[in-house]
């Protein structure tokens, strides 16, 4: 996957943004995630920043599209790199991942693009998310609140 593309192949370079939302029940931190591909791919929700979109906004709109919940961003938290094919393509992506603290909404996963979307305890998340590099973001997310970074 992490293939330079040849120089006969197309190149296209597309952006997302998404993040870790999380809310708190007493000593418990809880984060989404969005299931994909037959809800046999946990992760966290993102998608395409628009042109004129900052980052930020994209991955406050993004998030509440694709789980029903609204959060208030705090801070960027990492942007992962990747290179995929799209048909002949190859595709060279960028999410901006940001924290984003809970304000409301009812988890709600979108039906277009989404199988599932719960929130998990943190560890749990952790656990379950299929990608590492979000398993990475995860972990940090962890250590932040083992920290008493979260707010």
């Amino acid at each position: 996957m992490n293939r330079r593309p040849s120089r006969s192949q197309p190149r296209q370079v597309a952006h997302s943004a998404g993040g870790v939302i999380y809310r708190r029940e007493g000593p418990t931190i809880y984060v989404a995630l969005i299931a994909t591909g037959g809800g046999t791919r946990w992760g966290l929700p993102k998608g395409h920043v628009f042109e004129g979109e900052t980052p930020a906004a994209a991955a406050q709109r993004e998030i509440e599209e694709e789980t029903g919940l609204r959060g208030s961003v705090l801070r960027p938290l990492e942007t992962i790199e990747y290179w995929f094919h799209a048909g002949r393509a190859r595709i060279h992506k960028f999410v901006d991942l940001f924290l984003l603290r809970y304000e409301g909404g009812t988890i709600v996963p979108q039906e277009a693009e989404v199988d599932d979307a719960r929130w998990f305890p943190l560890d749990e998340a952790i656990a379950r998310a299929t990608f590492p590099r979000e398993r990475a973001v995860l972990k940090r997310v962890r250590a932040m609140a083992e920290a008493g970074e979260l707010p």
